[in-house]
């Protein structure tokens, strides 16, 4: 019986990030509004909770954020998020889906923030001009972490591409991104991208 059970809970996980990945349809003006909102929001936590993370945001090309990806974990598990926007300048220039598999022992779900800085010009144009991008295959991302005061550690500062992992608590250590799947959504339909 746990293993009919087990099979079930791997199909539904894997139809989910499949349903996840197909997802480029064209966001609508308001579900675009809907996902500049929560970007400031998540912009806004992030500087919040990191010391020195407005500095990187300033010297970033890009901003990437997916707010509230889904994390589940049922033997093999799923990573979904969708409504997650480009920003150059300030201004949300694209917007983007996130999907990747993680395989953990642990149960239940949570919601945590990615945020990727593109800190090197080529490396945004690279992921721009990109069909489909994914985390270690098309570029390395190089998580940041905090030392003993909160302060982020300057050798990083030369590194391509960041990425930040946040929940309510914080930043979030000890966690990987390898293999996350980024898919391009069309513009929005009826309009064009925000101007956040």
């Amino acid at each position: 019986m746990q293993t009919i059970i087990r099979v079930w809970l791997q199909a539904i996980v894997f139809l989910f990030i499949l349903l996840g990945m197909g997802c480029t349809s064209a966001p609508t003006r308001e579900e675009a509004r809907i996902s500049d909102a929560k970007v400031d929001a998540t912009l806004a936590h992030l500087q919040q909770e990191v010391k020195d993370a407005s500095n990187l945001l300033h010297m970033a090309k890009g901003v990437l954020v997916f707010p509230g990806v889904l994390e589940g974990a049922f033997w093999g598990g799923a990573e979904y998020g969708s409504d997650g926007a480009l920003r150059i300048g300030g201004r949300t220039v694209d917007y983007y889906n996130i999907a990747a598999l993680s395989f953990g022992a642990q149960f239940g779900a949570q919601q945590k923030d990615v945020i990727f800085l593109f800190m090197d010009s080529n490396a945004l144009q690279d992921f721009r001009k990109s069909a489909g991008w994914t985390v270690g295959l098309d570029g390395k991302v190089t998580l940041v972490t905090v030392g003993a005061e909160g302060s982020i550690n300057s050798q990083i500062y030369n590194k391509p591409i960041l990425a930040f992992v946040v929940d309510q608590k914080g930043l979030i250590a000890g966690v990987s991104l390898e293999g996350a799947k980024i898919t391009k959504r069309d513009s929005p339909v009826g309009g064009t991208s925000g101007s956040r």
